[in-house]
């Protein structure tokens, strides 16, 4: 994986603290891993994020979130759609639906991070980052 695709490596890593039913993860903080986490935590998929560390070893310490005895993960899957090597846009007539309207498209737009279910409302396309249900 490139050292500079900040969003897959993030993707990754609240994949596998998911399976290993960790209770945080921590991630590298940059702009973009601090909206995704926003929306995240706005759609009800992570409990919380606070941001820890000094100056430039900022990261992002996100709470997951799991559902009842068993401590099933909440979010079932985490997929990148749009990556350095091949970048996927989508204007605001395509933009994609995740199984039905069950998950989400996180999309990058002119007005920021936002979901598919937002940026449909406000008529805006943009760069499609990943797919979480």
């Amino acid at each position: 994986m490139a050292a500079n695709d900040t969003i897959a490596d993030m993707l990754t890593r609240i994949r596998n603290a998911n399976l290993a039913r960790h209770q945080t993860v921590d991630i590298p903080s940059t702009k973009m891993t601090r909206s995704i986490a926003q929306v995240l935590k706005e759609e009800g998929f992570i409990a919380d994020f606070t941001e820890a560390g000094e100056d430039i070893q900022r990261h992002l310490v996100v709470t997951l979130k799991y559902r009842g005895k068993s401590r099933d993960p909440i979010i079932k899957n985490l997929k990148r759609v749009s990556r350095p090597g091949l970048r996927v846009y989508s204007n605001r007539k395509e933009l994609p639906r995740v199984l039905g309207g069950i998950g989400i498209a996180i999309i990058s737009t002119s007005s920021g991070i936002m979901t598919d279910r937002d940026a449909r409302r406000q008529g805006i396309g943009g760069e499609v980052l990943c797919y979480v249900w």
